[in-house]
């Protein structure tokens, strides 16, 4: 069994409305709540900061996939979106979702296209940040095939 370890300094220098920052190695950035939560908005945060590790855990999945199955790809980006609720005070994380737009080569054909929809829902449950939220954080997909 490999096992990796990932490591992050953080830095607080006071109360709520402070700023500090992370050192993650290649992750070095200010940090504080952000302005819609009546914070600073110093650097990031750590709903951009889950945001993020969804979508980029996604995305290089999704593109891990389609290279194994050797689909013609010809460009591949995404916008994800966190939805935060906050009701009586309380701060959820309630759903991200992701939409996923991805374009074969003009030489792609109909077999290529149905593996790409398999992948592009697959590849949300082959993601590590996808499975340790599992339960807790609602995941969307509106994918853009191209």
């Amino acid at each position: 069994m490999a096992q990796h370890h990932f490591h992050l300094q953080a830095e607080w220098p006071g109360g709520r409305n402070s700023s500090g920052s992370i050192d993650a190695g290649n992750l070095k950035t200010k940090i504080s709540i952000p302005t819609e939560m009546d914070g600073p908005g110093i650097g990031t945060n750590p709903d951009e900061m889950l945001l993020g590790a969804a979508a980029t855990c996604y995305l290089i999945t999704l593109a891990a996939m389609i290279e194994r199955r050797e689909l013609p790809l010809k460009e591949m980006s995404l916008n994800s979106e966190g939805v935060v609720d906050v009701t009586n005070g309380v701060f959820t994380y309630e759903k991200i979702i992701h939409k996923p737009y991805v374009a074969l080569r003009d030489n792609a054909g109909e077999k290529d296209y149905k593996m790409l929809h398999k992948l592009v829902e697959k590849a949300e449950s082959g993601c590590m940040i996808s499975r340790a939220i599992k339960g807790n954080v609602a995941l969307e997909l509106q994918p853009d095939i191209k």
